[in-house]
């Protein structure tokens, strides 16, 4: 996937979520509380950050792993496959869960 398409997709996804928004230009991220919770990297992949357990579920029922941005690995993030990102209803699930867990955390 290019990443002008995986830039659409990840702009849908947030565009459907309640209560943030995408931000940057270079670096496609969403904050909340002082923490990033989703990223869209260079190399057209999304990463998500869970809670450890959840994080751990998330790798075994999709087949997938840690989450990867400019060469380092992010810490609770974990890389959605692509066959995820039609799943609408999916995605914008994932990322208020993300949303829900950065925002129990103390705040930055």
């Amino acid at each position: 996937m290019t990443w002008d398409n995986a830039l659409k997709i990840y702009d849908e996804i947030v565009a459907s979520c309640d209560g943030f928004e995408r931000k940057g230009k270079n670096m496609i991220y969403t904050s909340s509380n002082g923490y990033m919770f989703t990223l869209l990297n260079k190399a057209a992949e999304i990463g998500i950050r869970l809670p450890k357990d959840k994080a751990s579920k998330f790798m075994e029922e999709y087949d997938t792993g840690h989450y990867y941005s400019y060469g380092a690995k992010m810490k609770d993030y974990v890389l959605v496959p692509e066959t995820l990102w039609t799943d609408k209803d999916l995605m914008v699930g994932f990322f208020q869960k993300s949303f829900d867990y950065v925002n129990s955390l103390p705040p930055k």
